[in-house]
């Protein structure tokens, strides 16, 4: 993994150094000896990460993380303080600035890069993303808006504890309380089920478990696609660092160190609350762009995109099985005629309600679409002509045998539709020749008088 580092530190010496760590581990570093070039550089969308040293003139590190996650450009980018001071209060402000992380000086080697490493990962996914949820034909715009806006709402979490000894977690119960609703879990060998059946914004666990290696379990979360991208912080006790080391390479989000600073553990805790509900929001946004993209707005069936690909896959699993595949093709009749005599608000609503008895006739397993105006396709696996004949008919039915009310009840319609039915056979070597075939009886039960289902043979 690479990436671009910015460093940034008023004396060349400490700059020197982290550089060289740095691009020992191959990242490319990018330099910067004050708070406004760091501020224009990360503008300019030149780095991925900064290290920012705090003791800096004119404008110290604290300022330039406050002014960096207040710009909605750069608020993304994680922050992580270096600095000579090591008191919590230091951490603290650093935190609330919106800085991610905190190292003091002389910076550790092995924390410098799994902690490079671990917020780089992070940064990458919400950079997929955002990009995912604000491009493509969908544009969910709102959605990022509102993700955006998690930065800067006061949030109460939902955080589970799996801690074993009380003397421990009693102390970082009460410290979480006053913010947020705590579950504690003392047997490790249910906090993996108890964690996958609930819905938690965080989950803390002991770096000190007394029969249980507390790495197994952040190692499980982390491998189960449930709580994969659900925010970990591991609680340590001095001279575990290697642990810390080996639990950030797994995917732990952060840590702390006993003895415990309330307003460090919950500043920790918040920031990590944020950014989970913050990629949720995109992740949402995301998953309903995907579907907006292959469902038909009005109707909420798979639109003909989806069809054409899908129709694809189960052509040829069907074929490598040598097993049946059939279509139905529906056209509403005199459609036209509807939406000039009513308009084409009761046209809708006459497709809508088509959609919807259309969906009561057919099987779960079955691909039903529209595809396009007032037709629509039903792919069904494993069914021959003779069975696929038989849905068509019941689909008919249940469109002609019931009025369709439209405008709140004011009016009802007699409406229709005529249907082709097709199956798949010896030779055909691609789908499209199964669609023609139940078109093609589709165009013989218009011309026969309508309202009718035809099977066209091969």
């Amino acid at each position: 993994m690479t990436a671009r580092v910015l460093v940034v530190d008023d004396i060349p010496a400490n700059v020197k150094l982290l550089e060289a760590r740095l691009m020992a581990e191959y990242f490319h570093v990018i330099t910067a000896s004050s708070g406004q070039e760091a501020l224009e550089i990360c503008e300019r969308d030149q780095c991925d990460i900064v290290l920012l040293d705090v003791m800096m003139p004119e404008m110290d590190g604290f300022e330039v993380c406050h002014r960096l996650k207040q710009n909605p450009k750069t608020m993304h980018l994680p922050v992580v303080m270096v600095t000579a001071l090591d008191q919590p209060n230091d951490r603290v402000r650093g935190l609330e600035a919106g800085a991610d992380d905190f190292l003091t000086k002389p910076v550790n080697d092995l924390a410098l890069i799994t902690r490079v490493k671990s917020l780089v990962r992070l940064k990458l996914v919400t950079d997929e993303l955002r990009m995912r949820a604000s491009s493509g034909e969908t544009v969910d715009m709102d959605a990022v808006a509102n993700a955006d806006a998690v930065n800067n709402s006061e949030i109460r979490g939902n955080i589970i504890m799996v801690d074993d000894r009380a003397s421990s977690y009693e102390r970082t119960v009460k410290f979480l309380s006053q913010e947020h609703d705590v579950a504690v879990i003392t047997d490790p060998q249910d906090a993996l089920f108890q964690v996958v059946e609930s819905n938690y914004d965080v989950v803390v666990i002991s770096l000190s478990l007394t029969d249980f290696d507390a790495l197994r379990l952040c190692s499980h979360l982390r491998s189960l696609e449930r709580t994969r991208s659900l925010p970990i912080l591991i609680v340590a006790d001095e001279g575990q660092e290697s642990q810390i080391s080996r639990a950030l390479e797994l995917g732990v989000n952060d840590y702390i160190i006993r003895p415990l600073d309330k307003n460090e553990l919950l500043a920790r805790v918040r920031t990590q609350i944020k950014r989970k509900r913050y990629n949720d929001c995109l992740r949402n946004s995301v998953q309903n762009t995907i579907e907006m993209a292959v469902t038909d707005g009005l109707t909420g069936l798979h639109n003909r995109r989806y069809l054409d690909s899908h129709l694809a896959t189960l052509f040829d699993k069907a074929k490598a099985k040598q097993s049946h595949l059939s279509t139905v093709m529906c056209d509403i009749d005199h459609f036209k005629r509807v939406n000039d005599t009513y308009g084409h608000d009761v046209g809708d609503e006459v497709i809508r309600e088509f959609a919807e008895r259309l969906k009561k006739c057919v099987r779960g397993v079955d691909l039903a679409s529209r595809y396009g105006g007032e037709e629509f396709v039903v792919v069904m696996p494993d069914t021959d002509v003779a069975l696929a004949s038989i849905v068509a008919e019941r689909i008919r039915a249940s469109i002609a045998d019931h009025p369709f009310i439209v405008e709140k009840g004011a009016k009802q319609l007699a409406i229709t539709v005529s249907v082709g039915v097709s199956s798949i056979v010896e030779g055909d070597e691609e789908p499209l020749k199964l669609l023609k075939r139940a078109d093609i009886g589709l165009y013989t039960a218009k011309k026969n008088g309508r309202n009718q289902v035809i099977a066209e043979a091969a």
